[in-house]
C-alpha cells in the first residue's frame, strides 16, 4: 500500500508590515528625543535617592565642576539671544550676527565678558577646547556669573535652575554659587544627582 505524501507550505513570511513598523518607532523616537547638551567639563554628579526630576524645558543648568569653575546652559535659543544683546548693552560690546549665531550655536556659557567676542570668532571644535581651561568669574570684585544669571531670569520669568555639581567640588565654591542666588532672591532651585539604590532596611 502506497503511502500518501504530504503537501509542503511554502515558509515564506511577508516581513514588510514588520519593517513598517520598525521603520515608523525609529522615527519616532528621533523626533520625540531629547538629547542632552554637551559639557565642557566632566562632572560626577553625587548619588541621591530622590526620583524628582527636573524639567525638560525652560531650565538654565549651572554646571560647577571639580576646581569649581562655572558655566551656564540655557535650552531656549531665544533666551540666549535676548540674554547676550543684554550682556552687550550693559559692557558696551557690538557682538556681529556671526557671533550671535556662534553663541547661540554654542551651548555652554563659559568664558569672562571680555574675551567672549574673541572667542565666538572661533570654530566650535576650538570653542570646545578654548572652554575646558574656561569658566564665568564668580568673585566678589567681578562677579559676571551673577549678571549673567540676572539677565537670563529677566528674559524668561518661567525659567528653572537647575544646579550640576562634581562630587569632589569643594563645598565653599557651590556656596558662592548658592550665596549668589540667594542675593538674587531665587531660592527655588534642582540639585542634578544620580539614582543610587535605597539603604537596606527600607
Amino acid at each position: 500500500m502506497s503511502k500518501v505524501k504530504s503537501k509542503k507550505h511554502s515558509t515564506f513570511i511577508d516581513m514588510t508590515a514588520m519593517s513598517d513598523v520598525t521603520v515608523l518607532l525609529l522615527t519616532f523616537f528621533m523626533l520625540t528625543s531629547t538629547f542632552i547638551p554637551k559639557e565642557p567639563v566632566k562632572v560626577l554628579t553625587p548619588g541621591s535617592v530622590s526620583e524628582i526630576k527636573i524639567p525638560d524645558a525652560n531650565i538654565m543648568t549651572i554646571l560647577i565642576n571639580i576646581d569649581g569653575r562655572v558655566f551656564l546652559n540655557l535650552d531656549r535659543k531665544d533666551d540666549k539671544l535676548t540674554v547676550l544683546t543684554n550682556i552687550g548693552k550693559d559692557y558696551d560690546i557690538i557682538f556681529t550676527p556671526a557671533q550671535k549665531k556662534a553663541f547661540i550655536d554654542q551651548p555652554n556659557i563659559g568664558m569672562p565678558v571680555g574675551m567672549l567676542q574673541k572667542f565666538l570668532d572661533l570654530r566650535l571644535e576650538l570653542q570646545d577646547k578654548a572652554l575646558q581651561q574656561g569658566g564665568i568669574p564668580t568673585d566678589s570684585t567681578n562677579n559676571q556669573f551673577k549678571h549673567w544669571v540676572k539677565l537670563a531670569t529677566a528674559a524668561n520669568k518661567d525659567l528653572a535652575i537647575a544646579i550640576k555639581a562634581d562630587e569632589g567640588t569643594p563645598y565653599p565654591k557651590i556656596k558662592n554659587v548658592l550665596n549668589t542666588l540667594q542675593d538674587l532672591k531665587l531660592n527655588r532651585y534642582s540639585l542634578v544627582t544620580v539614582l543610587k539604590p535605597m539603604p537596606a532596611g527600607f
